[in-house]
């Protein structure tokens, strides 16, 4: 078989959805056998939808799983079609793939490498595999391995050996900034190394923290992406390859996206996924009159439409006539519902009730924060009421520090920002407004305060952003040292108070929504430190 189509289907799968992830995997077989594709590939544990965690400890999922695979694989007629499943024997679990083939499933590779770090915890399922198959169907001899097999050297080079000019590689490779350029080096290095086709098929949508950008691709025996799939969106990807010739004749070209368009994207998608998987249809937001709270807004409207979100603005005797100005321009340039509920007279009556106890001592956060806690609990309030899911405004670099408030602006079903840093923030919002202008210029340009007391800025707490994200960075995400970073230019006091921000707030951000993750390494599953924790790094 000289001549082969091939297909990738990248579909939006739901964990747990045995049902309708099988639906969707039937659409796209059946597309693809009318476009004449000769071998399919769909992503990794496609059936279960990825990562299924604590599910697989289930002996019935397993079993539905494995059930579902079975009635697919008699649908399957002369097309060839690699499916991710979970498998067992008496040994244990494995992170499978199935070779399908006129009704037949004729063969099973079983995932060597187990990720075990960052979000992933495979080795707390899976057995490895224990080498490397190669299957022959019809005319056709190729290789299939998954996702993390294909970032370590054996796999591709003795399925190449054996015989493959085609590698099937499907996988579940979740999105952070700057992911799809490390991947398509690795598989155009590959494919070059081993002078083989890659067929890479990845997962697409959004689950829990974790959105999957899609962006599967074919590479061809010279290292060359000569197609790819759709970011962020659902698609099937076709080409035509020789293996005599070595020439690929896609059926499409698609754009890359920019960087920052790659982000919003990656928001857009992890909030509509998680709104609509968890049963929700529309949402309410906190409107402070600031840039998180407008991005925020302005996500929602993007992801569900401007008839699913409510702003609703909480003035109380701090707030700025420039605040709720802000916000209601905002709320009009979306289209979204607008309410306002002043919080003064329930801000009151908890100062009254407080002032016995409060005797003697000053003014300080602990009456700052009644403030975050009364709009919290409003916001809970619409939410119980109405059925609306609340997203929380706060920013990484907010979370990182520990600037927020616990039960406060903290207090919601979705922090949809919580791995955006303040200057990415900006980013994507001068993003937006240059498609087409929806956040009032004067939040761009104003100083960000919280408004939980008389002139209050940011800056009287945190270093300026600009400085703050680049030690946040250092220190969160590449787990440099006090040191380390002092030696990058930044002083050591600012470097001390930041890094002691962090280390005290890990309580906070332990009971904080999830939100999704968009760095290489977010708070919650990515980056798991004790709360209980008594190290200090010698300075």
């Amino acid at each position: 078989m000289k001549n082969i189509r091939l297909g990738i289907a990248q579909i939006n799968t739901t964990v747990g959805g045995l049902e309708g992830n099988c639906k969707k995997i039937t659409e796209n077989m059946l597309k693809a056998n009318s476009l004449g594709v000769n071998i399919l590939s769909f992503p990794e544990l496609a059936i279960t939808g990825y990562p299924p965690e604590d599910l697989l400890l289930k002996t019935g999922f397993v079993d539905d799983n494995i059930a579902a695979l079975k009635r697919l694989a008699k649908t399957v007629g002369d097309m060839i079609v690699v499916i991710g499943f979970v498998d067992r024997d008496k040994s244990g679990l494995y992170n499978a793939a199935a070779v399908i083939y006129k009704g037949d499933i004729v063969g099973i590779y079983h995932k060597v490498f187990l990720p075990n770090y960052g979000v992933f915890d495979e080795k707390r399922y899976f057995r490895p595999g224990d080498g490397y198959n190669v299957f022959s169907v019809g005319k056709l001899t190729f290789g299939v391995n998954i996702c993390e097999d294909i970032w370590h050297e054996g796999p591709v080079r003795e399925q190449a050996k054996k015989g493959a000019a085609l590698i099937v590689n499907i996988n579940s490779s979740p999105y952070y900034a700057g992911r799809i350029k490390e991947r398509e080096e690795v598989i155009r290095g590959e494919a070059k190394a081993n002078k083989v086709f890659i067929s890479y098929a990845n997962l697409v949508g959004g689950q829990d923290e974790l959105v999957f950008d899609g962006q599967s691709m074919i590479v061809d025996r010279a290292g060359k992406v000569v197609t790819k799939a759709e970011a962020f969106r659902e698609d099937l990807v076709v080409a035509d390859i020789n293996i005599d010739t070595g020439i690929v004749k896609p059926l499409k070209e698609i754009k890359p996206l920019e960087s920052t368009e790659e982000i919003y994207q990656a928001l857009l998608l992890g909030l509509k996924d998680y709104t609509a998987k968890n049963g929700f249809e529309k949402v309410v937001i906190g409107l402070s009159g600031g840039i998180d709270s407008a991005l925020v807004a302005t996500l929602a409207v993007d992801a569900l439409g401007k008839d699913n979100v409510i702003g609703v603005y909480m003035p109380s005797r701090y707030s700025s006539a420039q605040s709720e100005a802000d916000a209601k321009e905002l709320a009009s340039d979306l289209g979204v519902k607008y309410i306002t509920i002043s919080i003064e007279q329930i801000f009151k009556l908890y100062l009254m009730a407080l002032e016995p106890k409060f005797e003697g001592h000053g003014r300080d956060t602990a009456e700052e924060n009644l403030q975050a806690r009364i709009r919290g609990n409003l916001l809970m309030a619409l939410s119980n009421k109405f059925g609306w899911l609340v997203l929380t405004t706060g920013n990484k670099s907010e979370m990182s520090t520990g600037y927020a408030t616990l039960y406060g602006d903290m207090a919601g079903g979705f922090a949809l920002i919580k791995d955006v840093p303040k200057t990415i923030v900006y980013r994507l919002a001068k993003y937006r407004n240059a498609i087409g202008k929806v956040i009032p210029n004067s939040i761009l340009t104003k100083e960000p305060t919280a408004e939980l007391k008389a002139d209050q800025k940011d800056s009287d707490t945190l270093p300026p952003y600009e400085t703050l994200d680049q030690i946040l960075k250092a220190y969160v995400e590449e787990d440099m040292g006090i040191n380390d970073i002092i030696a990058l230019g930044f002083e050591k006091n600012v470097v001390t108070k930041t890094i002691d921000m962090v280390d005290k707030s890990e309580y906070k951000r332990r009971q904080s929504p999830p939100g999704v993750k968009i760095t290489p390494k977010a708070f919650g599953k990515d980056r798991r430190m004790p709360i209980t924790n008594k190290y200090k790094e010698e300075r």
